[in-house]
């Protein structure tokens, strides 16, 4: 037999599968490409990174003079560790521009505002306490501003405090995204500072469809094109964005010019995160645990990375702890209201981008998923009713899950597993 472990919420869940089903695991094998970051502290590697960027002059070059300095920094979704790039970022700064007035501007795109405790255990105590804390809300009109048109038609609308300001940085991480090819970069203003509608126009059925829209792929990608134009209008200065292994531990960091630091970190998160597929019956997964897997809307992105490597008609287990729950009324709702998942793939192609729905590139996700596998949620922490609700097959026990998937797909079924579907890119 062959035990595996994946992640769940701040724990781990385990089972045994049958040598002659097992396929293997789909991870990374770099240690030894990585042994010289790991010889170096994270916070080494993040002050030399932003001493030495990438494409552009060191941070304080350009904080010299300024008088209006916004920090974007990622929300509660993100394992960004802050606590240790913001008081860098922050002493750097203060060392040219004492007197600058700075805000850190938490991007929440279309999520939920951090709460206290959140902030507090990203940041510390003493950032929590003493410095200019601001939530970004996509939906609050009076804070933000429309500064042009997007390639995709949409209007670009920002907050105000990111536009307005003489010096905007980002803080952030680069990692495979299940759509937007990678995150980081440009991603902290768009969607991360911008206005719903924004947000929902460049998230559009027609783009969410496109091939080129995939984990790994900046080139042509239609999402990509619209975020990397609207920092570029926001006018965003200078990223320090890093690269985390699976145990949220920084490996590398990637200072500088918004558009070159970060095609730079995306080559490095390429290099150091492509992994070949095994074609499998059946494929387990996960978000890696919290704060990735914290709903069933994040935990989308685990099952897109088991789509690339399970054969279709198969079966794909996804483990989260979801202890949010869905993570979006409206996401609920599309598949709680649908007669058949096909349908919400219909819906999103013939809606026009101006009409998006809410968290409808989720759902258009989700259901592609769903339309080609049998989908088992494995949460020990959500309501059963809320998976079943969805359209989603439930398990508390990941084992039971085996089970039922192997009586799905027959005992002689392959089983493959992806301890962390975040970050990897199946090939």
């Amino acid at each position: 037999m062959v035990t595996v472990k994946l992640k769940h919420d701040m724990t781990f869940l385990s089972a045994n599968i049958a040598e002659k089903n097992f396929s293997g695991s789909i991870e990374t094998d770099n240690d030894s490409f990585l042994q010289p970051y790991y010889q170096r502290s994270e916070y080494d590697l993040v002050a030399d990174s932003l001493d030495n960027p990438i494409h552009a002059q060191p941070l304080t070059e350009l904080a010299k003079g300024k008088k209006n300095i916004v920090i974007i920094s990622s929300d509660h979704t993100r394992p960004v560790p802050s606590k240790i790039i913001m008081p860098i970022i922050l002493q750097r700064i203060r060392s040219v521009s004492p007197d600058a007035s700075i805000t850190i501007l938490v991007a929440t795109g279309t999520h939920r505002a951090s709460t206290d405790a959140e902030l507090l255990d990203k940041y510390g105590q003493e950032i929590f306490d003493n410095e200019n804390i601001v939530m970004h809300d996509s939906k609050d009109d009076s804070s933000l501003v429309n500064i042009g048109v997007l390639p995709s038609g949409a209007d670009c609308i920002i907050n105000k405090l990111a536009v307005e300001c003489d010096l905007l940085v980002a803080e952030g991480f680069i990692e495979p995204h299940f759509f937007a090819g990678f995150s980081g970069g440009r991603k902290a203003v768009f969607p991360g500072v911008a206005g719903y509608t924004s947000v929902v126009g460049n998230h559009n059925g027609q783009f969410i469809d496109s091939l080129k829209a995939r984990t790994g792929n900046l080139k042509q990608n239609p999402i990509h094109q619209d975020m990397v134009y609207a920092a570029g209008l926001a006018n965003l200065h200078f990223i320090v964005n890093v690269v985390l292994d699976h145990d949220k531990r920084i490996i590398n960091c990637f200072s500088g010019d918004p558009v070159l630091a970060h095609e730079d970190g995306c080559q490095f998160v390429r290099k150091t995160m492509s992994v070949a597929k095994k074609e499998s019956d059946i494929t387990i997964t996960c978000n890696g645990g919290y704060p990735l897997d914290q709903n069933i809307y994040q935990a989308v992105k685990g099952m897109t990375a088991a789509e690339a490597t399970t054969k279709k008609g198969g079966v794909i287990i996804m483990v989260a702890g979801a202890r949010d729950g869905h993570g979006g009324k409206g996401f609920f709702d599309t598949f709680h209201n649908a007669t058949h998942v096909q349908d919400i793939i219909d819906q999103a192609l013939i809606t026009p981008p101006d009409k998006t729905v809410p968290d409808q590139w989720q759902s258009q996700i989700l259901a592609r998923v769903m339309s080609q596998y049998h989908v088992i949620f494995v949460s020990q922490l959500i309501n059963p009713d809320i998976v079943t609700a969805m359209k989603l097959d439930y398990s508390n026990d990941l084992q039971q899950a085996i089970d039922k998937a192997l009586e799905i797909t027959g005992k002689d079924a392959t089983i493959a597993i992806i301890p962390d579907g975040v970050s990897v890119i199946v090939e």
